[in-house]
């Protein structure tokens, strides 16, 4: 087993935010987490950095992030994690509960479904999306919101644990696609449609945004769903403006309510109009989620 490590240090309550967010954007395609946590009631952060990459990865992301801040490179240093199965201690600690028509649980708590609730049989595990975050909960809340009239080709930008996918199939009882930049992440997906029921009505490629061809063809599209991070989402914006019909809609999650407003400029000067948004709090953070139409 790899040994997990931690980089932590302390930042002010009012860049916690922006250091999550730009310390994703650097280190989250290498497989780490960036997580923090309140040290005291309306004081500092700790932000800490978990992962089994290279410490050169972290030192370099750390000091871009402090860079963009314009703030001093915080002191920090490498601390080994004890020799846990941290994807097994996730799994115990994550607990069933219910969102919009759906109940997320995991595979060792398949008991107490309330009636009338779709399940959605989600394990933490490597692949990011066991449905917690705030984020993913703003998604599946606007999913159930859409008319599936107008959903009828769909795909998952960014899939991850493919739990938006799966949602969109069982929801809708038609095809979805998703796409992810990591393989694993896409592998672990279609195990999730399969354990879930859906593996005929899911398939999930390799992709960075709509490049592969599997998903690039299929437009143009009804929806876009795409629960990523604010930056990639600005830089998908031209891709997604050319790959969704006239009145079909983006479903963009991933972004702090502070970004939204860049987010809605980006998009609106490609032909987006807003239509609604959610907003929910993971961490003492407020995340957005919003749905465009193209006009």
């Amino acid at each position: 087993m790899s040994t997990v490590r931690k980089a932590g240090f302390v930042a002010p309550a009012a860049e916690r935010a922006a250091w999550e967010t730009l310390l994703e954007e650097r280190l989250s395609e290498d497989g780490f987490i960036v997580a923090s946590c309140e040290v005291s009631r309306d004081g500092p952060w700790r932000i800490d950095v978990f992962g089994e990459g290279e410490e050169a990865l972290v030192t370099a992301a750390i000091e871009a992030a402090a860079q963009a801040l314009g703030v001093p490179v915080p002191d920090w240093r490498w601390e080994a994690l004890p020799d846990i199965d941290w994807v097994a201690e996730n799994q115990r600690s994550f607990r069933p509960f219910s969102v919009g028509p759906f109940w997320v649980h995991p595979s060792h708590v398949g008991e107490g479904r309330p009636a009338g609730l779709l399940p959605l049989r989600i394990d933490a595990g490597l692949a990011f999306g066991t449905g917690t975050h705030a984020t993913t909960r703003g998604c599946l809340e606007m999913l159930a919101s859409l008319d599936p009239a107008e959903t009828q080709n769909a795909v998952d930008v960014g899939c991850g644990s493919g739990i938006l996918a799966i949602a969109m199939a069982k929801l809708w009882q038609r095809p979805v696609i998703g796409g992810d930049n990591d393989a694993e992440a896409v592998e672990v997906a279609q195990e999730n449609a399969g354990l879930n029921g859906v593996p005929e009505l899911c398939s999930f490629f390799v992709s960075s945004g709509l490049q592969a061809p599997q998903l690039s063809g299929r437009a143009p599209y009804d929806l876009i769903v795409a629960n990523i991070l604010a930056g990639p989402l600005l830089d998908l914006a031209d891709t997604f403006a050319g790959s969704v019909r006239p009145g079909g809609r983006v479903l963009l999650s991933g972004l702090l309510v502070e970004q939204a407003a860049s987010i809605l400029a980006t998009y609106g000067s490609r032909g987006f109009v807003f239509e609604r948004r959610i907003d929910r709090e993971t961490g003492g953070a407020w995340w957005r989620s919003l749905v465009l139409r193209r006009s």
